[in-house]
């Protein structure tokens, strides 16, 4: 069923603010849906909103079909998990999470079976009778995800629930969160700033922007076909290049005249036409770099530049290189080890080549885009 969970038309002002300016969205049963943006997108107050702590201005929320737009939060069947966990210090770890079946007055017996059924879950039944304080911040977040399954949310809502955790426990978290995800089967919508996270675990993605989402789709659809300088930026690293068209090559491809570096050939999906302006985005990961001049099948473009910056970093190598007037960032992964291979280095002169195919045109930009692309990369 496409539409299990409906924002339709749904707004929310604080003063002047726009904190969520017109935003329809289906989300369907069991995907793990990830609202994604910077600070002050709006991804947070739609998560208010659906979990009942927020009213809309306009618009109707549906769950299941139902308008739960004026339904108070403990008549919802969605759950929230926050950053700070929000634990009960005093209980242990088998009572926080029984709290909830113990409010809705459940039997004992079937509370200790559901209990006991989540902890397996979570694997954390060797610390079921330890305090809050006696865990660490991911089991922490585990006994706070399990509190909110314990009832059987058909949404469960999960607020940069991640946030707190340091880097290599954040990514084992990840793992477990998907996992969890399968194993329960229903509904996740989960708010982040950091497109690593909704890249690794959703089946789709909204891009929000100032209110509004500016794309939605899976995460290979926003990072390969970004619709925006906004999207293009926000999500993992690009190469912006500004130009017009030159000339068309053929039916697919066309020339691109960029002032302050070589003509540049692309694929042409948005039919541009000859002097028709293009704002064009290149992937670090998409280059190829050598010390020597390569042998290129057709549709390749290949430039020469000087090396400014060489960053290795274990898995990959990044680099910074000088092509007449621009500077590209450039990511090169590492398939294998080559003691006997001369490495690039620091002030070189190399061959930087990619595919017109992977130079992809963007719909749009605006002076609001290039302030974000001037923010440090996430």
């Amino acid at each position: 069923m496409n539409d299990f969970l409906v924002f339709d038309n749904v707004s929310k002002r604080y003063g002047s603010v726009h904190a969520v300016d017109h935003v329809s969205l289906s989300i369907r049963r069991g995907e793990f849906f990830s609202l994604l943006g910077p600070s002050g997108c709006g991804k947070t107050t739609l998560l208010r909103i659906l979990a009942g702590f927020e009213q809309p201005d306009t618009g109707r929320v549906l769950l299941d079909g139902v308008d739960i737009t004026d339904q108070p939060p403990n008549k919802r069947t969605v759950n929230t998990i926050f950053q700070n966990y929000a634990l009960f210090p005093h209980l242990s770890v088998w009572e926080n999470i029984a709290f909830g079946l113990r409010v809705a007055r459940k039997p004992e017996a079937d509370i200790e079976t559901s209990v006991n059924g989540m902890l397996d879950l979570i694997q954390m039944t060797a610390h079921a009778r330890k305090k809050p304080h006696q865990i660490s911040g991911g089991q922490k977040q585990r006994v706070a995800i399990a509190r909110a399954l314990i009832n059987q949310p058909t949404v469960l809502l999960l607020d940069e629930p991640l946030a707190a955790l340091d880097l290599k426990l954040r990514q084992r978290m990840l793992l477990e969160l998907d996992q969890i995800h399968d194993q329960v089967g229903i509904t996740f919508l989960y708010v982040t700033h950091d497109q690593g996270e909704a890249m690794s675990l959703s089946d789709r993605i909204a891009v929000m922007n100032q209110g509004r989402i500016e794309q939605l789709g899976s995460p290979a659809e926003i990072y390969e076909t970004p619709h925006s300088s906004f999207v293009a930026a926000f999500i993992g690293d690009t190469n912006f290049f500004d130009g017009s068209v030159d000339h068309l090559v053929d039916s697919e491809y066309c020339q691109l005249q960029i002032e302050g570096f070589p003509t540049v050939e692309c694929f042409n999906d948005k039919r541009k036409q000859s002097g028709d302006l293009v704002h064009l985005s290149v992937r670090p990961e998409k280059f190829r770099l050598s010390l020597e001049p390569p042998t290129l099948p057709p549709h390749h473009n290949l430039v020469q530049g000087k090396v400014e910056e060489v960053v290795y970093l274990g898995s990959q190598t990044k680099y910074l290189i000088q092509v007449q007037e621009y500077r590209l960032a450039i990511t090169q992964q590492h398939s294998r080890f080559l003691l006997d291979q001369r490495p690039i280095r620091w002030e070189d002169t190399v061959w930087v080549w990619w595919h017109a195919d992977d130079g992809y045109m963007l719909d749009r930009y605006s002076e609001q885009d290039e302030a974000l692309m001037a923010m440090p990369a996430h």
